[in-house]
């Protein structure tokens, strides 16, 4: 069990690199990270643990999965704060923004 003064953060992304840099700098920081490799592990710990904060890849199992889980976050733990990241561009087919209100009303990210 981790330290309860430490915030909680819960980390997803398929790609490994990714989530041992990111590990090690937020636990440097003084965070307790979990981490989980794509959405379905994701809404496994969703279900046994609470988190701070979420840290959140776009493309993983399926194209747009960070989007769904985001979606799924934020209606069932309104308050939790999630990042969504990406290294996705126009290239890879894909072209948002969060600009505008328009935008921000379907993307379910901080």
């Amino acid at each position: 069990m981790g330290d309860p003064l430490k915030k909680k953060i819960l980390l997803v992304d398929d790609d490994f690199d990714f989530r041992f840099q990111q590990k090690t700098g937020l636990e440097a920081a003084g965070f307790e990270v979990i981490e989980a490799e794509g959405e379905t592990e994701a809404a496994t710990v969703l279900s046994e643990q609470t988190f701070d904060m979420a840290i959140v890849d776009l493309m993983m199992e399926q194209s747009d999965g960070g989007f769904t889980l985001c979606y799924t976050m934020k209606r069932d733990f309104p308050d939790m704060p999630v990042i969504l990241v990406s290294g996705v561009n126009s290239e890879h087919g894909f072209n948002f923004d969060a600009s505008s209100n328009a935008e921000r009303s379907w993307i379910k990210a901080d």
